[in-house]
């Protein structure tokens, strides 16, 4: 569905019929995003007193969500994004309020665990949203490369505001109170977002596609998600850690909102802007940006101890991420097949919440074994290493096809040798004919002299013959 042509790229978004209420709802489901972890570490330590504890909570829910959240994709693709969104964050929910009812009448520890593991069901709404866009817009890339950077700029948007919101509600109110409110904007924002049946992908069915994880070029993008996300799970964690050393902790998410300010603002002018060549090729580049922008924070971390300088820095350094978000998510929906789009997005940001683990663990060790100016060397290691592994998807995807062309090029050869053969046989052969034909002809005429020669020299016989007979008569009469 080609939207009517329009100066402003995202207005064309939003003038098909549908788009503006599902994306409305879909911010509302996003926002607790950024509410929950630090909603329950808030409460949890609140109220047992230890960080340790709220810590392992939350990895438990991050690693459920990991092994759960492609599941939940995979049923959403199969049987629609209403069937199965719905109930699923139905559970989710459920789990929530379990979680502030066992931290509010001090249950075992284990039951903390167990509850925050159901949240693990919660649907991925920006990939169901990024879904709905590629439905849409289908075989037009310039508007589906704005809606994705539209939801990357909402993205970085919620993970703005929602740990603002999640401890302004915790701290005025009571330490359950993000928790409670998360969990009513995430059923609220699921069921405005589901409502929207018309702008729904069709379900799939039981198909035989492959799975994304076995989709050329997906295993090696994957990885560069993996890579990204500990980008941004050691910048979180070593910003922290530096602004408490100077003695400023509560000015950390401000700081860290800045990034995503940063990230924000450039997301929404790369979507204005008409993409430069396919995405395989911008790809290396954005991540080339990233990691050369990473460096500012490390500098000014490391020359000037200023925590204005960093905020600044990474301000500036933000503006690499959307783009590689951006570019990253398009890879993603043009390996994926399209009756297991939700799935190949799901995973993508599975991989993004590991990166998230490995970074924040990578990063805390850096810091307390050498300093935290020194953990902001590992966002730059981690950018690298997406690109490091971009290169070689790259270099790997170069050797095939060049093995493939000269596989092509055998072939033609074969087919095209036994084709020439045939011609020059056909040429022969006409050829051969002609030279058997002349070749009969003189052997008639050979025949035909055989048998006439007998017979004129027979003639010859009787002429000369009879020239004697009359030439003996002539002789006595004329003597």
């Amino acid at each position: 569905m080609a939207p009517p042509p329009s100066r402003n790229p995202y207005l064309r978004l939003f003038t098909v019929p549908g788009t503006r209420a599902f994306t409305v709802g879909n911010l509302i489901a996003r926002l607790p995003m950024g509410m929950f972890s630090v909603s329950a570490v808030v409460m949890i330590a609140g109220s047992r007193g230890s960080y340790a504890l709220a810590g392992a909570v939350t990895a438990t829910g991050l690693a459920a969500t990991a092994l759960v959240a492609p599941l939940i994709a995979r049923l959403i693709d199969r049987h629609g994004q209403a069937r199965i969104a719905v109930p699923a964050t139905a559970v989710a929910a459920l789990g929530s309020l379990a979680l502030l009812l066992c931290v509010r009448y001090g249950t075992p520890d284990w039951t903390l665990f167990a509850a925050y593991a159901a949240t693990a069901t919660t649907p991925n709404t920006g990939g169901m949203s990024r879904a709905r866009w590629a439905h849409l817009f289908k075989g037009d890339p310039a508007a589906v490369h704005t809606a994705n950077s539209f939801e990357q700029a909402a993205d970085e948007l919620c993970f703005m505001l929602g740990p603002v919101l999640a401890a302004f509600l915790c701290g005025t109110f009571f330490p359950e109170a993000g928790t409670l409110v998360g969990a009513v904007l995430l059923m609220s924002g699921v069921l405005i977002f589901s409502a929207q049946r018309s702008t729904q992908p069709p379900a799939g069915g039981r198909t035989k596609a492959r799975s994304p994880l076995r989709s050329p070029g997906m295993p090696p993008l994957l990885l560069g998600f993996l890579a990204i996300g500990a980008v941004f799970g050691a910048m979180e964690v070593v910003t922290i850690a530096y602004a408490d050393v100077r003695g400023h902790k509560s000015a950390a998410g401000v700081v860290l909102a800045l990034q995503a300010a940063g990230s924000c603002a450039a997301g929404l002018l790369y979507g204005a802007l008409k993409p430069a060549g396919p995405a395989e090729r911008r790809y290396p580049w954005c991540l080339t940006a990233m990691a050369a922008l990473l460096i500012l924070p490390l500098l000014a971390a490391r020359l000037t101890d200023s925590l204005l300088a960093l905020a600044g820095a990474l301000l500036l350094a933000g503006m690499a991420t959307a783009p590689t978000m951006v570019t990253a998510m398009t890879l993603v929906q043009q390996r994926t097949p399209d009756s297991r789009l939700n799935e190949g997005m799901t995973l993508a940001v599975t991989g993004l919440l590991g990166g998230i683990a490995c970074g924040s663990a990578a990063g805390g060790w850096v810091v307390e074994q050498v300093s935290a100016t020194a953990g902001y060397g590992v966002p730059v290691a981690a950018a690298v290493l997406a690109l490091l592994i971009c290169l070689a998807s790259l270099a790997v995807r170069a050797g095939r096809t060049v093995r493939a062309r000269r596989i092509v090029r055998v072939r033609r050869i074969v087919r095209v040798g036994p084709t020439a053969r045939a011609r020059r046989t056909v040429r022969v052969i006409p050829t051969a004919r002609a030279t058997r034909t002349v070749r009969a002809r003189r052997t008639v005429r050979a025949g035909r002299t055989v048998r006439v020669s007998p017979t004129a020299r027979a003639t010859r016989t009787v002429r000369v013959r009879r020239t004697a007979r009359v030439r003996r008569t002539a002789g006595p009469a004329g003597g």
